[in-house]
C-alpha cells in the first residue's frame, strides 16, 4: 500500500505541473508565439513531445537570438533542437527542480512580420503511466503567465492500449490513424486542468475487508453486514468469505446483506477477500423497479429536498449536468475536516457553509437539488483512489471513505455515477460525462439516507484497527460460478400432489442473474414458474416443486431432472412404491368406510364377552 501512495502522490505531482514558456532576450509583447505541441506516446509509456515553435516578430528592429523553455518537475531526455536548415544548439540548466532548455539561433530573422520556425523534441517517461490494467495519461497544464497567439496540443496514443475509458477536457477533434488515437486540444482546454485520460476497458482492484460483529444479548440473535456488490458499472469476484453467512439478500436499491446468526454474547470477525472490475462504460445489469426510483425522490434525513433554501435553489435547475455545475463550484473542499467520526452537515447546512465542505456534503447537495426538481438520485459510499496528498493518508490508514452521487438516466435505464467533489478539487476536471475507472463502491443509499453501514464501519473497541485494504490487482482465474442443486422429496401424504423441495446455492464467486431453473418429467420439459433475478455469492435460494398425483400414477413422473445454468440433477420419485402405498391406503380406507357402513345398518353385531 506504501508503494500504491508514493505511485499517487507522484502522478498528483506530475498533473499539476506548469508548462512555462518565454523569450529569453526580449519581452513577450515584442514577438507573437504560436505552438503547436504533440505528445506521442509510445507502446513502452515513454511520451515523445514536439514542441514546433513559431515566433513572429512585432518590430522590424527587433528579433530574438535565442528561446527558453522552462520545465518544472519534469525530466526531459533524449532532447534535440533543430529547425528546416538543421540541428541548434540547445543548452540544458538546472536549478532545484526547474530545468531550462535554452535554443540559441544561428542566424537572424529581422523584419516586421518575418516569422522563424523551430522544434524541441525531448522524452518524458511520466505522463503515461500503466496503473493495474489501465493505462493512465496526465499531461500537465498552462503556466497562467505563458502568453501566447496560438497554442494547440496533439495527443496520440497507441490502440493497443485499449479502448478509450475517460478523456477530460473533450478533445475538439478525435480519430484513428496509423495505429493511434489522436486527440486535439487548444490553450483554453489546457489551461485550467491539463489532460488527463485513461484507456483500457476496465480496472480490477483486490480487496481484503474485515467487519467485527458482537451479540450483546443473553440469545441467539441475527445481524447484518453490507458486502461490495455488483452495479452496472463494477463486478465482483469473492475469493472467500469467512465464516460463511447463514444466507444472503439484496435489498431495493442492490446493496448485498449477509446475514449471520450470533450465539448469545458471541463475537465474531468476518473477512471477505476478492476482486472488483471497474468498467469504463455501463454492462447489461437489472433496470430497477418504479417503486425503487419513487423511493429515490423521497426526503431523507441530510436531503431535505421540501426546505426552502433547497426548494428555492432547485428552481434554477432541470438537468442533472446543471446541478453537477453548480454544486461543483458553489461548494470549497474543506482539507481541515477530512478526518474520521465528521459531523455529516447535510443539504441544506451545506448550501449555508459553502466554504466547508467535504464529499458527503458535495454529494448530499447534489441528491437533494436533484430530487427536488424530480431526477432520482441516490448516495455510494466506498473506495476511490486520488492523487490528493492530503486526502489519500486518512484513506489509507483510517478507513475514510469516499461519497459521491448517482443520479438515473431514463433513456440509458442505468445508474449513472458522477463525482462533483473530484470536479472541484481537480479544478473543473469532467467528471460527469464520464467517471474514471478508480472508484470501488461498497454500498447504495437511496431508501435511506445512512442505511446499509459500508465495510469499514463495523468496528468494536476505542482503538479500531484499519479495515479496510484494497490495492491493483488482476482478474482471478476462476471467474465463473457453479450452481449447487440439491433436492428432497417432502414426507409423503397419501392421495395429495408430493413435492420436491429445491435448494439452489451459489458458492461463488460471482452473482448469476436470470435464473431459470428447466424441469423435465420423464424427458418431457414442463412449464415453471420458478425464476429469479439474481443469485449472490453465498446465497441459497430455495423453492420446490409439485409432483402430480393421479390415481395409479398414471401423471406422476418417475424421474424428474432439473437443469439450472448447466448444472443438474435427478431425483427418483418412488412412482412404484407411491401407487403401492396409495393402494393400501385406499385398501384400508375402504375396510374401514364398510365396516362403518355395516355397523350403521345393524348387519354386524360384536359378541358380547362376559368376564
Amino acid at each position: 500500500m506504501n508503494r500504491i501512495f508514493k505511485f499517487f502522490v507522484f502522478l498528483f505531482v506530475i498533473s499539476t505541473l506548469y508548462y512555462v514558456l518565454c523569450t529569453s532576450v526580449r519581452a513577450e509583447g515584442e514577438f507573437l508565439t504560436d505552438f503547436d505541441v504533440t505528445y506521442k506516446v509510445k507502446d513502452t509509456g515513454i511520451t515523445e513531445v514536439n514542441n514546433k515553435i513559431t515566433l513572429t516578430n512585432i518590430f522590424s528592429n527587433l528579433y530574438a537570438t535565442s528561446y527558453s523553455i522552462v520545465l518544472d518537475n519534469i525530466n526531459p531526455t533524449n532532447i534535440k533542437a533543430y529547425d528546416e536548415k538543421g540541428p541548434l544548439e540547445i543548452i540544458k540548466n538546472v536549478s532545484d527542480k526547474t530545468i531550462s532548455l535554452q535554443v540559441k539561433f544561428a542566424n537572424p530573422v529581422v523584419g516586421k512580420d518575418k516569422s522563424r520556425v523551430f522544434w524541441v523534441s525531448f522524452e518524458e517517461p511520466s505522463f503515461a503511466i500503466r496503473t493495474g490494467e489501465v493505462w493512465e495519461v496526465s499531461i500537465p497544464r498552462l503556466s497562467e503567465t505563458a502568453r501566447f497567439a496560438s497554442y494547440y496540443i496533439n495527443l496520440e496514443v497507441p490502440e493497443s492500449f485499449g479502448q478509450e475509458a475517460y478523456i477530460s477536457p473533450t478533445p475538439r477533434d478525435t480519430f484513428k490513424l496509423d495505429g493511434l488515437l489522436k486527440y486535439k486540444f487548444n490553450k483554453e482546454d489546457v489551461s485550467k486542468t491539463g489532460i488527463t485520460a485513461g484507456f483500457g476497458q476496465f480496472q480490477v482492484f483486490s480487496f481484503s475487508l474485515s467487519y467485527h460483529l458482537e451479540n450483546p444479548l443473553n440469545k441467539e440473535s441475527t445481524t447484518e453486514i453490507a458486502l461490495p456488490p455488483d452495479t452496472a458499472f463494477q463486478k465482483v469476484y469473492y475469493s472467500n468469505l469467512n465464516p460463511r453467512p447463514t444466507n444472503m439478500e439484496v435489498d431495493s436499491d442492490g446493496n448485498w446483506i449477509g446475514i449471520f446468526d450470533l450465539k448469545p454474547r458471541e463475537r465474531v470477525d468476518v473477512t471477505a477477500t476478492g476482486y472488483v472490475q471497474i468498467f469504463a462504460s455501463q454492462r447489461p445489469y437489472p433496470r430497477p423497479t418504479q417503486e425503487t426510483l419513487n423511493d429515490n425522490l423521497i426526503e431523507q434525513t441530510y436531503w431535505e429536498i421540501n426546505d426552502p433554501v433547497i426548494v428555492n435553489e432547485a428552481k434554477k435547475f432541470k438537468t442533472a449536468r446543471e446541478i453537477y455545475d453548480f454544486v461543483a463550484t458553489k461548494l470549497k473542499y474543506d482539507y481541515e475536516r477530512v478526518k474520521p467520526n465528521v459531523e455529516r452537515l447535510g443539504a441544506v447546512k451545506a448550501l449555508q457553509n459553502p466554504d466547508s465542505a467535504i464529499c458527503m456534503e458535495f454529494t448530499d447537495l447534489f441528491i437533494a437539488l436533484a430530487r427536488a426538481v424530480g431526477i432520482p438520485a441516490r448516495e455510494v459510499n466506498g473506495f476511490a483512489y486520488t492523487e490528493n496528498p492530503i486526502i489519500q493518508p486518512l484513506s489509507l490508514v483510517n478507513d475514510v471513505l469516499h461519497a459521491w452521487p448517482e443520479y438515473y438516466d431514463y433513456e440509458k435505464g442505468v445508474w449513472i455515477p458522477v463525482d462533483p467533489t473530484w470536479a472541484s478539487t481537480t479544478g473543473g476536471v469532467d467528471y460527469f460525462n464520464k467517471l474514471d475507472l478508480r472508484h470501488f463502491t461498497f454500498v447504495i443509499h437511496g431508501k435511506s439516507s445512512t442505511e446499509p453501514y459500508p465495510a469499514g464501519s463495523y468496528k468494536l473497541g476505542s482503538n479500531p484497527q484499519k479495515d479496510v485494504f484494497v490495492s491493483f490487482g488482476q482478474l482471478p482465474v476462476e471467474r465463473n460460478s457453479k450452481i449447487a442443486i440439491k433436492a428432497n422429496l417432502s414426507k409423503w401424504i397419501p392421495l395429495i400432489a408430493n413435492k420436491l423441495d429445491i435448494a439452489i446455492s451459489n458458492p461463488g464467486p460471482n452473482a448469476i442473474y436470470n435464473i431459470t431453473p428447466i424441469v423435465y418429467f420423464d424427458g418431457v420439459a414442463i412449464k415453471s414458474n420458478n425464476s429469479f433475478d439474481i443469485l449472490m455469492p453465498f446465497q441459497t435460494y430455495k423453492t420446490y416443486i409439485d409432483i402430480p398425483f393421479s390415481f395409479l400414477g398414471t401423471k406422476t413422473p418417475e424421474k424428474v431432472r432439473i437443469v439450472i445454468e448447466g448444472e443438474e440433477i435427478v431425483v427418483s420419485t418412488s412412482k412404484t412404491q407411491v401407487i403401492i402405498y396409495n393402494l393400501l391406503f385406499i385398501f384400508a380406507i375402504s375396510i374401514v368406510v364398510l365396516l362403518t357402513i355395516i355397523i350403521r345398518l345393524k348387519k354386524w353385531k360384536f359378541p358380547k364377552l362376559n368376564f
